[in-house]
């Protein structure tokens, strides 16, 4: 059986394409299995994850014909809440490159993300509601985080589908490129990661992450941490050898 993604190594990077054109990219247990797959190796070793679609498509959502067998031990095992909670934790961050519909699971994995690109004719929201099902894996709670409570409240429960300039002006996505320049605006963007220090982004992806009870403590751990790195050093004595020498 072939795969659900395709997987394209770059340095410092991984992009993977969801990649089931005759299901609009619908994510299915087999496509959830092999993103575990993706999760364990970037955890090994860690590096930038580019997440696409295909076919003018990022996901259409779910698997509705695998969906509807699914009862109340799936729900409790967290099939996807599982695998996009694992997603978002990566130690490097994570870029979702939009295009076309971004929808229910296809949002939710999107909302896992730590950066996300559309172009105009992204279409992304959560209609759950009209299944008969909520949004179980994530966007019942980041969804507030991201465009706050009121925007959150008419996705979610009256199924509203907002379009790229929607997303855009909610801050959802931060740039909206034409579907042939979305992927290298992903690149441009990695490489702008790519340029920082390695261990300060792995460290403040999760300073920035952790629970607001834990600052400042963490951060001045974290701190702590990185004053003794040797790129520090290296970086700071690189900036003051530039200033001395302009």
């Amino acid at each position: 059986m072939p795969s659900s993604l395709t997987l394209t190594d770059a340095p410092g990077r991984l992009v993977v394409a969801l990649d089931r054109p005759e299901a609009r990219n619908a994510i299915d247990r087999r496509m959830v299995d092999e993103l575990h797959a993706v999760c364990r190796d970037l955890e090994q070793s860690p590096r930038t994850l580019i997440l696409t679609g295909s076919d003018g498509v990022f996901a259409s959502g779910a698997d509705i014909a695998e969906l509807r067998e699914r009862r109340r031990d799936d729900a409790l095992a967290g099939i996807n809440s599982t695998l996009f909670a694992r997603i978002a934790g990566l130690p490097m961050p994570v870029i979702a490159a939009l295009d076309g519909f971004a929808l229910g699971g296809g949002a939710e994995l999107a909302f896992a993300a730590d950066f996300r690109l559309g172009t105009p004719r992204l279409r992304i929201g959560n209609p759950e509601t009209g299944l008969g099902i909520l949004p179980a894996a994530g966007a019942s709670w980041r969804l507030k985080e991201l465009v706050g409570e009121p925007l959150a409240l008419e996705i979610l429960l009256a199924g509203r589908i907002l379009s790229a300039e929607e997303a855009l002006a909610a801050r959802l996505i931060t740039e909206i490129h034409a579907p042939e320049d979305l992927l290298p605006a992903a690149h441009a963007l990695a490489d702008r990661i790519a340029r920082q220090d390695p261990l300060a982004v792995r460290i403040t992806k999760s300073v920035f992450h952790a629970p607001r009870d834990a600052h400042p403590v963490i951060d001045q751990l974290a701190q702590a941490v990185l004053f003794e790195s040797d790129a520090k050093f290296d970086r700071m004595q690189r900036f003051l050898d530039r200033k001395k020498d302009s």
